[in-house]
């Protein structure tokens, strides 16, 4: 049993459940055992009567004709905020189907949410199937179950555990109830699903960001994507984030083979320059505001983090209109983004310091992109950059070093992890069949074609599996420094090292709020990261529209724009159909996406609410037409 203190059992039929659990308990458990039944009624079975007086006589409160859909009607406020609520093998009664028993749930999990401590929990045991999620086996169709999680995010709760419900370990306990009667059932295969409360889904406000940019203080709106994802401070000194941990073995490994230096001079969020391997489409364009100045404190020079403040309006992105109206007024805001790299703060870093052949300089950050919905293709994420000056010739060697540097460190944080590299060019890596390339790994910007892909996968795993990419070396062209001096660059992907390293499969828990989350990784241990949301319920919602043949279809805006509406719970975005019409010329799209989330309880209705609110969007914002 939990250390818990205070006990509610809803739907005691004999009590012999409550009595195995009391005498379980210590003195300091608090135990109230209600059944839905009178008093009078429930003692006519023997095995009843002699539970309920032995209960009292250990000073259980025993209570009837109690609700489970109405609790909070049974106990004054004092006498609410139980630590655990049990309920095993819920049923309307009699041979009522699926339907009503899904009914009996949801009712039940909104009436504990009037008397459940803020960190209590639910416990509900189900029979065989009955639940459907993975856990049973094996797992009934969908339709044909009761469906239990998504029931329970009706009220907020998510799965953060499920186990066998084994009579052995219930002494005394005897399940009656059949149809009504008192007639035992079989619970072989049953399971105890254990609930706990999510975090709300939080209303996004807008937001805006202050900073120094070319010697002026200029402040700019904060694309509605990040908004959660700015100043979380991942990286402070004060963090425990396994994403800091991992980051702060990577340097130290590398400090005993080279002499280092971290570039402590803040970097802008905002970046002006060109770029080339992620594309415009893919850049998250900002026009800034010189003109408002929220706030009179002042600012470091170029900071990454600014201020925040509350903003007037969302901003998705600057669309390429506006872009073409910024370069009219003004050349200098045409290509203003949030920062892709910090590869393209090299050479600025470059000419402020003094580069002395052999030395390492560690630059690292957070970076912002635009992308597709995917696993593991990331919008935004911590980018680890080390950067060499070597005599030129010395490329080869240095490079070396690097990757067997890193590779050590991975493999000492998880021995079972094979790390590889991969020589070849970015178009190549992308073709290959040998592992799993993004643009959340690094950008080509005019580095030599031919780089070292650091690959990592469990020795587990498949020997034909994909290994995943976490970053990238190589050579830069001569020249960034003088003639006589090359530069070689590694780039890592620290979220994606640390979901490797962690077995974290999705990369938004990196990013949520939940302390559960953090509680795993206090003190900077690492270790195998374990979900406090199992088996969350999908929802697939489809799409279908026309583009005309004047217009060209942005499918990363499609993504962008599904990201921002469904606060990152469309987890994939499949293409179903393209149909081109004879006579007019136009294309017909049609698109599933599928809605999930990680940590949070999800309901139906949020998704369908979700879904018109995108295809508003859309249409608004694309230039489609909805069929």
């Amino acid at each position: 049993m939990r250390p818990t203190r205070r006990l509610l059992l809803v739907g005691e039929g004999n009590f012999s459940f409550s009595a195995s659990l009391c005498n379980a308990s210590d003195r300091e458990t608090r135990i109230t055992a209600t059944c839905y039944e009178s008093e009078e009624r429930v003692s006519r079975q023997a095995l009843a009567k002699t539970n309920i007086q032995h209960l009292r006589a250990k000073g259980v409160e025993v209570c009837f004709c109690v609700d489970c859909t109405k609790l909070k009607d049974y106990f004054l406020p004092a006498k609410r905020n139980f630590d655990c609520i049990y309920f095993n093998f819920p049923h309307c009664g009699r041979k009522a189907g699926v339907t009503k028993n899904r009914e009996l749930l949801t009712k039940f999990f909104c009436s504990c949410t009037d008397v459940l401590a803020e960190k209590g929990e639910v416990h509900v045991a189900l029979c065989k199937g009955q639940g459907g999620t993975p856990a049973d086996q094996p797992m009934r169709e969908w339709h044909n179950s009761w469906q239990v999680v998504a029931m329970a995010a009706g009220a907020g709760f998510i799965l953060s555990d499920v186990h066998p419900f084994n009579l052995e370990d219930v002494h005394g306990y005897k399940c009656t109830g059949y149809r009504s009667q008192d007639k035992s059932f079989s619970v072989e295969g049953a399971l105890n699903h254990i609930f706990t409360r999510g975090l709300p889904f939080p209303h996004p406000r807008p937001v805006m960001c202050q900073t120094e940019l070319e010697g002026k203080r200029v402040s700019f709106q904060v694309p509605e994507i990040f908004v959660d994802k700015i100043n979380r401070g991942f990286l402070d000194n004060n963090s425990d984030h396994p994403v800091r941990t991992i980051n702060e073995k990577l340097i130290t490994q590398l400090s005993q083979t080279f002499p280092l230096q971290r570039v402590d001079c803040s970097l802008s969020l905002l970046h002006h320059g060109h770029l080339s391997a992620v594309s415009q489409s893919n850049a998250s364009w900002i026009i800034p505001n010189t003109e408002q100045n929220p706030s009179s404190e002042p600012i470091g020079k170029g900071t990454a983090r600014g201020v925040l403040f509350p903003g007037l309006h969302f901003c998705r992105d600057i669309d390429q209109a506006d872009r073409m109206k910024a370069q009219e007024g003004d050349q200098l805001l045409e290509h203003y983004h949030l920062r892709s790299s910090l590869l393209v703060y090299v050479q600025d870093v470059i000419q402020r310091l003094s580069f002395l052949p052999g030395t390492l300089h560690v630059l690292s950050g957070p970076v912002f992109r635009k992308c597709r919905i995917s696993p593991h293709t990331l919008p935004v994420f911590h980018e680890t950059l080390f950067v060499c000056a070597v005599d030129k010739g010395t490329e080869g060697s240095c490079i070396q070093l690097l990757m067997d540097n890193i590779k050590n460190t991975i493999s000492s944080l998880l021995p079972s992890l094979l790390c590889f590299t991969l020589n070849s060019t970015v178009e190549e890596a992308k073709s290959s069949e040998t592992i799993e390339l993004n643009d959340s790994v690094m950008p080509d910007l005019q580095l030599d074609k031919t780089q070292y892909f650091i690959c990592m996968k469990t020795d587990t795993s498949d020997s034909k599996a994909n290994g995943s990419c976490v970053g990238a070396i190589s050579a830069a062209p001569c020249g960034l420094i003088n003639s006589e001096l090359g530069i070689v660059f590694a780039s890592v992907n620290l979220d994606l090292l640390t979901m490797q390293i962690c077995g974290i499969s999705d990369w938004r828990m990196l990013w949520t709020l939940d302390e559960r989350f953090l509680n795993q990784f206090i003190g900077g241990e690492l270790g195998p990261f374990k979900s406090f949301s199992l088996h969350p319920p999908s929802y697939v919602h489809d799409v279908s529209f026309w583009v005309s043949e004047r217009e060209q279809f942005d499918e990363v805006a499609f993504h962008t724009i599904a990201r921002c509406v469904s606060q990152e719970t469309v987890v994939s975005i499949q293409l179903l159909d393209s149909f081109q019409h004879p006579q007019t010329g136009q294309t017909s799209l049609c698109y599933r996406l599928t809605f999930q989330s990680c940590d949070k309880a999800l309901t139906c209705q949020q998704v369908a609410e979700m879904q018109l609110q995108f295809r508003k969007e859309i249409q608004q914002c694309l230039h489609i037409t909805l069929r």
